[in-house]
């Protein structure tokens, strides 16, 4: 099963999603690509809990991967995607990530430069594809045509990259989907990269003990990558997973944790303070985005706020 994870929540992503799922589908069997909104039938979905639902279905392909293909664009990186991510990277199956995007990110001015804000996309992705230039220019006489049919080369060119080097690592691979022992009462601690505030910092201290923690380091690092790696490490072999949400999405590193730690069977607590609901047709009203929402075993509030779970 190839896995094409990707933003679904505008049109112009879907298209771009579908794009993917059928470059892919034309070099495999059409029956091995799952494309979610599209193989879900989400729009038309109808179920009791459908944020719920759409959980489920999507996790049971997510369990029986070959390889993904996740789309990744900007500094504001889909939430959803970054989980599907982890999970895929927690069982060890190959990840292809492309991306059109051509800006490169750093923690300092003269710092290391990465494809994605957070190095932890680096560190758990088998391969990027950056496609960051626009496609050759034709002769059209319309300027915006003619800008138009550059963008859309580019996708394409980007896109046949991507699929060729996933077919490429999956044949080659020849792996198992496999977790990392966790590690009795270890707790990982992700703060949030935009910064902690005294709340987050007092749930940690009363769901923690010095003994248990192992702390991300990687934002604060003079070598961000390796302190990924580091972090990578500590938090798939960990037992629970406590992630600050904080943010417009879900922070990108701690999407991905949430994904490695869902798959390896370990708890997800989350603290979450500055939700914006979301709401769409049939569904329920969602508090982050629904693949992070699901994982979560827990969601954390300060002392003398109504406790909260899934």
């Amino acid at each position: 099963m190839f896995y094409v994870a990707h933003r679904l929540f505008a049109a112009h992503d879907r298209h771009l999603g579908a794009l993917a799922a059928t470059a892919l589908a034309e070099r495999t069997d059409p029956d091995k690509v799952f494309l979610p909104f599209c193989d879900t039938d989400e729009e038309d979905l109808v179920a009791d809990v459908k944020g719920r639902r759409l959980f489920d279905l999507d996790r049971q392909r997510l369990a029986r991967l070959s390889g993904m293909l996740a789309i990744l664009h900007g500094p504001s990186l889909d939430d959803g995607v970054c989980m599907e991510i982890g999970y895929a990277a927690a069982l060890g199956v190959p990840i292809v990530v492309f991306t059109t995007d051509f800006q490169t990110y750093g923690f300092s001015e003269n710092g290391i430069e990465f494809a994605f804000a957070d190095p932890l996309i680096e560190t758990v992705a088998t391969d990027i594809i950056r496609a960051h230039r626009l496609g050759q220019a034709d002769n059209h006489p319309d300027r915006f045509r003619r800008f138009a049919a550059r963008n859309t080369r580019q996708i394409r060119d980007g896109i046949d990259q991507a699929v060729a080097r996933l077919l490429e690592l999956s044949k080659s691979d020849g792996m198992t989907a496999t977790t990392t022992p966790l590690s009795s009462g270890t707790v990982f601690v992700e703060p949030s990269p935009y910064g902690s505030s005294v709340e987050w910092a007092a749930l940690v201290r009363q769901h923690t003990s010095t003994a248990q923690r192992r702390d991300a380091q990687r934002h604060a690092a003079t070598n961000p990558l390796q302190s990924a790696q580091a972090d990578w490490a500590s938090a798939i072999s960990s037992h629970t997973l406590i992630a600050d949400l904080s943010g417009p999405e879900a922070p990108p590193g701690a999407a991905v944790l949430v994904g490695a730690t869902l798959a390896a069977g370990g708890r997800v607590f989350a603290y979450c303070p500055n939700t914006v609901w979301t709401f769409a047709h049939g569904r329920e009203p969602n508090w982050r985005n629904l693949m992070i929402q699901y994982a979560v075993d827990e969601r954390l509030h300060p002392l003398g706020h109504p406790a909260g779970s899934r």
